[in-house]
């Protein structure tokens, strides 16, 4: 099959958009590279990475363009959900841990409600939203001055370290609040360290208190209302998320309390994320109905801390530039939005080329996990773009 120019290739995709918004129910459509706007060596180069051992332990990759699948590969390898390993072929219909991405999911989950008028606006007062625990405000009253936006942007500026300690360290932040008989008492009373809004601290604990507000403002479990809110509309296949009581730390200490793990608990099929990735591209609609509204996406995308020199922060997004040099060779700098994951999950959105990338991985906690999935878009799928 022979490539296409780029006008065609947006008339095309305006095309699918088209037909899309009058009815027909959301499906994956194969297409070949060229098709697409890819050279005719996608699927090499990413043959080469994994050969020269450039990448490993990948167990997805998941590429499409305007709604349509221009690469899916899956492979074998060993999955640890929470503590428990298993040996795992992978394929199109197989269930995949998320780890962290999950944060971004229940970010646009909360703002489903937000607009359903169900949870509380980003300014509002956090301790607020938790009088059972106004004690914590009587010991500081420093921490009436965090809002819920600085749970949403990880910037609450309360004690909080999960990267710099192993996460099978009880000292580990994360896995103490997996052991701690009250979580959300636990979070909220984290000592303050400085003033809202000017520091990045990757926090689980921030997003665990955002799903307990959904929970409370909906009256379900943020599992519950998660597929009712995000995951049906999308028509995705059946979802898992893990309670605290599927983890290793209740299987070794006993502390399972039965809530959801709302930073870390999600486990779905690669192309199941990818249809995140599309509700991105296509600004919170399905099918022409809107999910996700196009105001919220935007609070969600808008860079508003940084997280290093090369990555900054939305409300539990991450967003940067990549610069790559494309099939004709020529460099190019173009922004993307995503979610991260422990042990090599990711999904990249490049809004300018209407592109998903989705890669799933078994490097869990390993210090080079970054590497496959980095590996996966600028030396396989970004060089092969030819417009």
């Amino acid at each position: 099959m022979t490539g296409i120019d780029r006008r065609t290739f947006v008339a095309g995709a305006a095309a699918l958009t088209a037909r899309a918004a009058q009815a027909a129910p959301f499906a994956w459509q194969n297409v070949a590279a060229p098709d697409a706007g890819f050279d005719a060596g996608l699927e090499a180069r990413l043959d080469k990475l994994i050969a020269e051992k450039r990448v490993w332990n990948l167990h997805g990759v998941f590429v499409a363009r305007a709604g349509r699948v221009v690469l899916e590969r899956y492979f074998d390898g060993e999955e640890n959900n929470w503590g428990k390993v298993s040996n795992v072929r992978f394929g199109p219909d197989t269930l995949h841990n998320l780890y962290s991405v999950t944060k971004s999911v229940v970010a646009l989950v909360y703002g489903v409600a937000l607009a359903a008028g169900k949870v509380p606006s980003p300014d509002a007062p956090l301790y607020a939203q938790f009088p059972e625990y106004s004690d914590l405000l009587a010991q500081d009253s420093r921490r009436a001055e965090r809002t819920v936006g600085h749970a949403l942007t990880m910037t609450l500026g309360l004690q909080w370290d999960e990267i710099n300690i192993p996460y099978g360290d009880p000292k580990n932040d994360e896995i103490g609040m997996e052991m701690a008989k009250d979580r959300y008492r636990f979070i909220l009373d984290r000592p303050v360290v400085g003033p809202p809004s000017k520091r990045w601290l990757y926090s689980g604990g921030a997003t665990a208190l955002l799903g307990r507000l959904i929970a409370k403002g909906t009256g379900m479990s943020l599992p519950d209302y998660a597929r009712e809110a995000l995951f049906a509309p999308l028509g995705l296949r059946p979802i898992e998320w893990l309670s605290s009581n599927d983890t290793w730390v209740a299987a070794k200490y006993g502390t399972g309390d039965g809530e959801p793990v709302a930073a870390s608990g999600l486990r779905m099929r690669p192309r199941d994320l990818a249809r995140i990735g599309q509700l991105v591209l296509d600004d919170g609609k399905v099918d022409g109905r809107q999910v996700v509204s196009s105001s919220w996406l935007a609070q969600c995308l808008m860079p508003r801390v940084s997280c290093d020199e090369m990555r900054r922060y939305g409300y539990q997004w991450y967003l940067g530039d990549m610069e790559f040099r494309d099939a004709k060779g020529d460099v190019r700098l173009e922004h993307w939005v995503g979610c991260f994951g422990n042990g090599g999950q990711r999904l990249f959105v490049w809004p300018e080329l209407d592109l998903v990338v989705v890669v799933t991985a078994g490097n869990y906690s390993a210090p080079n996990q970054w590497q496959p999935p980095i590996r996966v878009v600028r030396e396989a799928v970004l060089p092969s773009l030819i417009y």
